[in-house]
């Protein structure tokens, strides 16, 4: 068996039913963080301290880390890793920059839908939000940057960082800083479910937050997914995942030739980039012929070699790596689309032909140029994107998931209000609901 798995494009529907009824039963985490959920409500801190007992590198004294801390992190990273400092900072300046032209979308507005009648919308930020940011083998810096700078420019009020705690009792100290630099106001040293049940539910020291964005292990979805409706969340994220398309075909000279291996490194080393991350991440391809599948994974073999975290990377791709050769651009779209990625990357000659067709995924990646690196760190566009599917019916984190859109109304007496009475009253009674149509007459009766 290869490093990846290939096979047509005819036989992708058995291949997915395959890797579905594979999938891990969730039953076992559901139970757990159920349990974790129950505790934290009930016990508050005290919950929280066992669970970082058991689960974390340390218990802090007090959970919320002061301002002051945060303060300092940034500051020595700007003296001890300037370059990683002005990384963070570009970064963190395209990531506002994009956010205001997200804002600038979202508008309210009053409008006379008849004369008396005015109908509106405002646009509120909501007052507290919480980013998580997981600090496992990896950890995601700039996760702090995609999930603050947003809230901030959305105009969020209280803007916290959760993370876990070191052997110090502080959160890591490139996370602590790069939440400062975002604009948060408050920090709390707790991780896992038991961090999304305290910022949702609130206990003695951490307050109850409107909102909770950032990614996180299974325990920290699960626990996103089941507190949703006593807290907003950005949405429940799976394993993260990339689709590479490629229309380079079996060259007929030996330029062709180069240009193939040239293009065939590149898709390797994006597919590499996302199994990284871990066992479960999946990176695939779609490509026109088998001999451009042959020369992928040729690739992946020559660079994971070298590769620091070659055993996870090599990992995923064994258990879900997968190149598909298609026949048709049409069937390579309607695959695209089935899968729905949260990354979707066009390694192609003319992109402007396949972008109006692929409609299902988190980001786009338009050219071989535009690599998924810089969506995750450094362009402006947000990295905590939808996975599993999910981008058949929602986008990625936004300013707008900072944002309420909420409705007005006001009247004035004249025809049209008195013809949206008698018809609210008629509606009313059709529906058997006798006090709504009373408080509509109650209006005529008043004007009489």
């Amino acid at each position: 068996m290869g490093l990846v798995t290939i096979i047509n494009a005819a036989d992708f529907g058995s291949y997915e039913k395959t890797m579905r009824s594979a999938a891990a039963d969730e039953e076992t985490v559901n139970v757990s963080v159920s349990r974790i959920i129950a505790d934290v409500r009930g016990e508050g801190d005290a919950a929280l301290r066992r669970y970082a007992a058991r689960f974390e590198k340390s218990v802090p004294d007090v959970f919320e880390v002061p301002l002051a801390a945060a303060q300092e992190a940034w500051e020595t990273l700007q003296a001890c890793e300037p370059r990683l400092a002005a990384a963070l900072s570009l970064a963190a300046d395209h990531i506002r920059r994009f956010a205001e032209l997200q804002k600038a979308q979202f508008a309210g507005f009053e409008a006379e839908m008849a004369p008396g009648l005015f109908t509106g919308q405002k646009v509120i930020p909501i007052e507290k939000a919480a980013v998580y940011v997981p600090a496992g083998r990896f950890p995601l810096v700039s996760s702090a940057l995609m999930g603050l700078i947003p809230a901030s420019v959305a105009g969020v009020q209280i803007k916290a960082l959760a993370s876990p705690p070191g052997e110090n009792g502080l959160p890591d100290s490139r996370i602590l800083a790069a939440a400062y630099l975002a604009g948060a106001d408050r920090f709390f040293a707790i991780g896992g479910a038991q961090a999304i049940a305290a910022l949702a539910l609130g206990t003695e020291t951490i307050p109850r937050m409107d909102m909770i964005a950032g990614p996180g292990n299974k325990y920290v979805t699960a626990a996103k997914r089941m507190l949703f409706g006593e807290v907003g969340i950005d949405f429940a994220a799976g394993p993260t995942d990339v689709l590479i398309i490629s229309d380079a075909r079996t060259p007929e000279s030996g330029e062709a030739a180069d240009l193939i291996a040239e293009a065939a490194e590149l898709i390797a080393a994006d597919m590499l980039a996302q199994a990284e991350h871990d066992c479960d991440a999946r990176a695939r391809v779609l490509v026109p012929d088998r001999f451009m599948a042959e020369r992928i994974e040729q690739a992946l073999e020559r660079r994971l070699a070298d590769l620091a975290t070659k055993e996870t990377a090599q990992a995923s791709l064994e258990a879900g790596g997968l190149i598909i050769v298609y026949a048709s651009k049409e069937e390579a779209v309607d695959i695209a689309n089935r899968i729905a990625p949260e990354h979707l990357e066009l390694h192609v000659t003319e992109p402007s032909e396949w972008t109006d067709s692929l409609r299902n995924y988190g980001s786009l990646f338009i050219g071989s140029s535009a690599a998924e690196v810089l969506g995750d760190y450094s362009a402006g566009i947000n990295h905590t994107l939808p996975t599993s599917t999910t981008a058949r019916f929602t986008g990625g984190l936004s300013v707008r998931h900072f944002l309420k859109t909420v409705t007005t109304l006001r009247c004035e007496p004249g025809d049209a209000y008195e013809q949206a009475i008698a018809a609210a009253e008629t509606i009313a009674l059709a529906e058997g609901l006798a006090g709504h149509a009373e408080s509509a007459a109650c209006r005529k009766k008043a004007k009489a």
